[in-house]
C-alpha cells in the first residue's frame, strides 16, 4: 500500500456512498482507494456513509462474521474500540445477520479516545451501539452475558512502525513482556462475561507470537476454551498456530487474529443492568425539551431510525453541505421557518434552526470542520 492511499468501508445502511476503489478482498464493503483524499472535507464521511479503516485490520470483521451464530438476540461486546472502525463493522454485520434484534456494546477505557469513539458511533447512525468508558474487570459483574468478545488489545505496535516512527523508537523486549501480561490480564479481567459456549476473538496490530499464539494458547489452557482453527483462504494471509498474521504490504498496515470458544460454565449470578457502567451513549433520543420548544439532538438526524418525514430537508451542494459542517451562519430564504434538516446526496448532516434571517447551527461544536472549507 501506498503510504499516501487510504483504504474506506462503506456502510450499507446509508447507501454505500463514498470514494471508490478496488475490493478488500475479505470485506464486502471495504474498499482500498488509488490515493488518499482530503476526508476531512467529504460531506458524505460526516453523514456517516463510510468509515476510514486500514484494510488489514478490516480482517477482524471477517472472522467475526465467519463465527457468527445463527439467529437474533446476540449480545456482543467490543471491548477495546476506539476509535470505532472493528465496531462500525461489527454493528453492519450484526445489523445484517439480525437485522435489529441484537445488541453492541463498545467499550474504551480512556476517556478521550471514548469521546472520539462516541462521535464515530453517532456519524455511523446504529441505534444499537452502546458505548461504554469501563475498565475491562467491570465486565466480569456481568456474568455469562455476551455471546461474542472483540478484544483488539493494546499491543507492542510493531505494525505501526511504518507510519509512525515513534513507534519504533518506543519498542524494546520490555515492552513486549509488559504487553504480554497487560493482554493476559484483560482476558482474564473480561472472561466470567462470556457465557459457556460464547466466542473470544483475540487480535492485535503487532508481530510477536507471544503477543498473539502466545496468549490465545494461554487463554485456552488456564481460562478454559477451545482454539478455532484459524480462518484463511486469501492471499497475503498467512496461517500461525492459532490464527492469521497479515503483513504490512499493499492491504494495509498488518494485524494478527485468532479466536477461542469458552468451553467451561461462566459464573452464576444476575448481570448488572447496563445502566450501571455509565453509558456515555445508550440510544438516541429525537430531542430534549427547552422552555416550549423541543430541540432535536443532533444525533437523530443520524440515526438509522431517523425519519425524514417528521422534519423539512434542504438538499446541500458541498459548498453549503461544508458552511454547515463548519458551523457557518447560514442563510436559507427558501426553507420554512423553524428546524429543519441539511442533507447531502440524500443523507442527513444535521439540524439548523431557520429563523428567516439566518439561521441558528445546531452541528456539535466538537465536530466542527476547523480547516478552511472556502
Amino acid at each position: 500500500m501506498n503510504l499516501g492511499s487510504a483504504s474506506v468501508r462503506l456502510n450499507p445502511f446509508k447507501g454505500c456512498l463514498g470514494p471508490q476503489g478496488d475490493p478488500v478482498p475479505w470485506s464486502p464493503y471495504g474498499r482500498t482507494l488509488p490515493e488518499r483524499p482530503v476526508f476531512t472535507l467529504d460531506p458524505l464521511l460526516h453523514a456517516g456513509a463510510y468509515y476510514v479503516q486500514d484494510a488489514s485490520a478490516m480482517y477482524v470483521g471477517h472472522v467475526f462474521r465467519s463465527l457468527l451464530p445463527a439467529g437474533g438476540g446476540l449480545r456482543v461486546l467490543d471491548l477495546c474500540a476506539a476509535p470505532g472502525g472493528k465496531t462500525t463493522d461489527l454493528a453492519a454485520s450484526l445489523r445484517e445477520a439480525c437485522g435489529n434484534d441484537f445488541l453492541l456494546v463498545s467499550n474504551e477505557v480512556m476517556r478521550q479516545r471514548a469521546a472520539v469513539l462516541c462521535d464515530n458511533v453517532a456519524l455511523w447512525g446504529d441505534p444499537n451501539v452502546v458505548v461504554t468508558s469501563a475498565d475491562p474487570a467491570a465486565f466480569a459483574r456481568m456474568p455469562g452475558f455476551f455471546d461474542i468478545i472483540v478484544a483488539d488489545v493494546p499491543c507492542s505496535g510493531e505494525g505501526m512502525f511504518r507510519k509512525n516512527p515513534r513507534a519504533r523508537e518506543e519498542w524494546s523486549p520490555a515492552t513486549v513482556d509488559l504487553c504480554v501480561a497487560r493482554q493476559r490480564r484483560i482476558l482474564a479481567d473480561v472472561w466470567p462475561a462470556l457465557r459457556q459456549g460464547g466466542i473470544l476473538i483475540y487480535s492485535t496490530c503487532t508481530f510477536e507470537e507471544r503477543e498473539n499464539d502466545g496468549n490465545l494458547q494461554w487463554a485456552a489452557a488456564e481460562l478454559g476454551g477451545t482454539l478455532f482453527p484459524p480462518v484463511t483462504g486469501f492471499e497475503g494471509v498467512t496461517q500461525t498456530a492459532c490464527g492469521v498474521r497479515l503483513d504490512i504490504g499493499e492491504r494495509g498496515e498488518g494485524q494478527w487474529v485468532g479466536a477461542l470458544q469458552r468451553s467451561t460454565p461462566a459464573p452464576k449470578g444476575r448481570p448488572l443492568p447496563l445502566e450501571d457502567l455509565h453509558p456515555l451513549r445508550m440510544g438516541v433520543p429525537k430531542g430534549f425539551r427547552k422552555g416550549a420548544d423541543l430541540v432535536p439532538n443532533p444525533d437523530y438526524a443520524l440515526s438509522m431510525l431517523f425519519d425524514k418525514n417528521e422534519y423539512p430537508c434542504v438538499e446541500a451542494d458541498r459548498a453549503l453541505a461544508l458552511s454547515f459542517l463548519h458551523r457557518d451562519a447560514l442563510v436559507l430564504p427558501d426553507a420554512p421557518l423553524g428546524y429543519v434538516v441539511i442533507t447531502y446526496c440524500g443523507l442527513p448532516l444535521g439540524f439548523v434552526k431557520n429563523l428567516g434571517r439566518r439561521c441558528n447551527n445546531l452541528h456539535p461544536l466538537g465536530r466542527r470542520i476547523m480547516m478552511d472549507v472556502k
